[in-house]
């Protein structure tokens, strides 16, 4: 249901605005995804209505853009290797890197990862469509963080960037609980000459323990053939009032409806001439 509510809310806004509404397996963490689990989405968002505009695309097909990417960067000395161990950071204080191999020499073929090396202020401002003005620090809340892992996997925080750049994202609409990683992405777009896209996030759906539905926490699938009961929970969790009448109409009805009055997407207040970060 978390994923759908997401889902539901990057689809009406892209909608409304007569844009393209694109879908993105992120499947870069081999070790968590469950096989087959694509199909599942992909037809789950078809049976709710949710229809994409071109081809899907698969984050693993993309590796070599990826590592283009962070070699630039590393070229440009905006990233650099560390060696540091899990153990190590667990025991820094906050999660925030302390910058230990910024000027440490790493040897070739030792196993590191690759940092993006913040600016001195490391600071964002950006207005969200959804929460308004928002300021993240950075530099002293996470400090240099990776953007290719230790184990050689590419960080989430790089792909989406070169992807979002790739496909012409022009707004991203997605949980709350990823709010904190827009200004590492903001910081990440401005080094590399990057449009920055515009950014909403939509509260999170919770168990009865205040706990984010998803799969991490377990939560379970999306009931088969309640497709409309789903998609009006949704909404109404997304702040809308579906009229009780709709629940026995389909998806693509109720969308229609949802459409129809979905919020305008409110003027942003930050000055656009500025860059954010």
């Amino acid at each position: 249901m978390g994923s759908l509510v997401a889902a539901l809310a990057s689809f009406l806004q892209a909608r409304q605005l007569r844009g393209r509404w694109l879908v993105r397996i992120e499947d870069i963490d081999p070790p968590r995804e469950v096989a087959g689990a694509d199909q599942t989405i992909l037809s789950q968002l078809q049976a709710h209505g949710l229809h994409w505009d071109g081809e899907v695309l698969y984050q693993s097909r993309r590796l070599q853009h990826y590592r283009a990417v962070a070699a630039q960067l590393q070229a440009s000395h905006d990233a650099y290797r560390c060696r540091c161990s899990r153990r190590r950071l667990k025991q820094l204080p906050g999660g925030r890197y302390d910058g230990h191999c910024r000027n440490a020499s790493v040897a070739a073929g030792e196993p590191a990862a690759l940092r993006f090396k913040l600016p001195d202020s490391g600071r964002c401002q950006f207005d969200d469509l959804f929460l308004g003005p928002q300021q993240q620090q950075v530099a002293e809340q996470v400090g240099d963080f990776p953007i290719w892992r230790r184990d050689g996997l590419v960080s989430y925080q790089l792909a989406v960037v070169v992807d979002d750049h790739t496909q012409g994202v022009n707004t991203v609409v997605r949980g709350a609980d990823l709010l904190d990683n827009t200004g590492r992405q903001l910081l990440l777009q401005q080094r590399l000459g990057y449009p920055a896209p515009r950014y909403g996030h939509v509260p999170l759906v919770r168990d009865s323990n205040g706990r984010k539905l998803s799969k991490q926490n377990h939560a379970p699938c999306l009931p088969a053939g309640e497709e409309s009961q789903s998609l009006l929970y949704a909404l109404r969790h997304l702040g809308q009032t579906p009229p009780h009448s709709l629940a026995a109409q389909p998806p693509a009805a109720i969308l229609a409806w949802a459409l129809a009055h979905w919020p305008p997407l409110r003027p942003l207040t930050a000055n656009r001439s500025t860059p954010p970060c």
